[in-house]
């Protein structure tokens, strides 16, 4: 059920910044419009949300509902940032909020979540052109990201930029033949310590990870009802039919002869 409200919430955003506080800055008694969602980066603050006080500092995330009453203060020794955002569902009729975090947590100053935040900011302050659309799908992956950290228990701080490097180049090259070993060498690792890293951040070998890829693009294709089942074998990358019939439908659950085109 979760994955399927994930499917569908859309966030329209209200605004988005990077917050320095000065020494007199405090929020005054209100409560809170549509999602506010709060990343501390540095000092610290002193929140009452629903008259419960919380002293918060980096690696903090606050977020707060409709109707949440809220204020805080920062110190003056020790002056506030963070990234805040406000945010509502942009097709409220469909009742899809986006994921139930606590009111409070902390998840560390991790590089991945403040970088997304950076770049969504960036992206909304610039205002260039589609930036409404950028910015939207940079706190889909905040969110994502969040999820991750919070709901299903994702204990890593960061992650690793070799592997980022890793699983961006099997998306784009699924089709080709990927050995551990070419792709060890492509960012300079030992091919059992990739597989280590690898394991440690996605959950999953490398095989298993490009098999994944291959499946999810093979049952794009199927669903446009353009293509034979020996078209999607050879363009997404298996070696032969049987093994494409077999891993597909040891990660889909069913054969791909089940998978039918969309309706539009």
């Amino acid at each position: 059920m979760y994955e399927m409200i994930n499917d569908v919430f859309v966030p329209k955003i209200a605004y988005c910044l990077y917050r320095i506080c000065t020494p007199d800055w405090k929020l005054r008694p209100n409560s809170v419009e549509r999602y506010d969602l709060t990343y501390i980066t540095k000092g610290s603050t002193r929140y009452t949300i629903n008259g419960k006080v919380y002293e918060l500092g980096p690696g903090d995330l606050i977020f707060m509902t409709e109707g949440d009453e809220k204020e805080a203060v920062t110190y003056p020794n020790k002056l506030m940032q963070c990234y805040t955002v406000n945010f509502s569902m942009l097709y409220p009729a469909l009742k899809c909020p986006p994921p139930a975090f606590p009111t409070v947590s902390n998840i560390g100053l991790r590089r991945d979540v403040i970088d997304l935040f950076r770049e969504m900011t960036i992206s909304w302050s610039e205002q260039q052109e589609c930036y409404v659309m950028k910015t939207r799908a940079l706190l889909m992956l905040i969110l994502h990201r969040l999820s991750e950290i919070l709901i299903y228990s994702d204990s890593s701080s960061t992650s690793d930029n070799r592997i980022n490097k890793v699983t961006n180049f099997i998306a784009t090259h699924y089709s080709e033949k990927l050995t551990v070993k070419d792709l060890s060498e492509m960012v300079r690792l030992h091919r059992v310590y990739l597989g280590y890293l690898f394991k440690q951040q996605t959950g999953m070998t490398v095989y298993q990870y490009i098999t994944l890829i291959r499946v999810r693009n093979a049952e794009t294709m199927l669903q446009s009802g353009k293509y034979k089942v020996q078209e999607v074998a050879e363009n997404c990358g298996f070696s032969d039919v049987n093994h494409f019939y077999k891993s597909f439908r040891q990660i889909r659950g069913f054969p791909p002869s089940r998978c039918k085109p969309k309706k539009r």
